[in-house]
């Protein structure tokens, strides 16, 4: 536990910011619990869409963006292990070559990459959240994204989970698969994409459950806009909303 990290930047993500704040919202909540400062410093995309595409002189511009606002912050905080694994692992070997100019960025992005946590990871371990103090009257399941499962590799939000009140948190079947998103890959491999999220919702369906919540809004609206179109019940809530004890029924 690291009490000393108070200074916090949440790093917002595109998605939280452009389609559900509320994550955001609930993120800030959950550390001034814990007694952060937390600062939103002025920030875009973590540079993932132009990194998978290969576009390395973009991403790097991006990366410029994000390293500058966040150099300050005793920690970076994500409420998404797909962004976070962007910043910790993928943004300083966009500096690794010896290219003159290179030097004071690449010093910059060893310092972001020690210093990027995922919200719960960061919640549990250096701020020494055990309980989340938050409670729900049904049935909850944990999608497992392949970011959280095996770049940050994430033990945290279930362990979290398992502590709100009136919960019966259930696992589902094939858990360790992926649920079709992966960003650029639903949008270059539909159909692909579609067979797998279709056979996630039916893992789901098989659960009754009442709620499905994960640690990536993306795999989020993936998972939660099949079962929409299919005309399933079963409510999609980012962890950080549970947890944050704000997850209410609504759209």
């Amino acid at each position: 536990m690291n009490k000393s990290s108070n200074q916090v930047g949440l790093f917002v993500s595109c998605l939280v910011d452009l389609t559900r704040p509320e994550v955001g919202f609930a993120a800030v909540k959950l550390l001034e619990q814990q007694e952060c400062k937390v600062t939103i410093p002025n920030q875009t995309c973590c540079g993932q869409p132009a990194y998978n595409s290969g576009n390395k002189t973009e991403a790097r511009d991006i990366a410029k963006v994000t390293l500058e606002a966040f150099k300050e912050c005793d920690a970076i905080v994500v409420p998404s292990a797909s962004c976070a694994g962007m910043l910790k692992y993928h943004v300083k070997t966009l500096f690794e070559d010896e290219t003159e100019g290179n030097e004071g960025w690449r010093e910059l992005a060893e310092k972001l990459s020690k210093r990027t946590f995922e919200l719960t990871e960061f919640l549990y371990h250096q701020r020494g959240m055990k309980d989340a103090n938050a409670s729900f009257n049904g049935r909850i399941a944990y999608h497992e994204s392949c970011s959280a499962r095996r770049e940050m590799k994430v033990t945290t939000p279930k362990k979290l989970l398992n502590t709100i009140n009136n919960a019966e948190i259930i696992d589902l079947a094939g858990n360790e698969e992926c649920c079709g998103f992966g960003g650029l890959f639903s949008v270059k491999f539909d159909e692909i994409s579609n067979a797998m999220v279709e056979k996630k919702v039916k893992h789901i369906n098989h659960a009754n459950i009442d709620l499905l919540t994960g640690v990536d809004l993306g795999c989020l609206m993936n998972i939660g806009g099949k079962l929409a179109k299919q005309g399933h019940k079963v409510k999609v809530r980012h962890i950080a909303e549970l947890l944050a004890d704000e997850c209410v029924y609504s759209t």
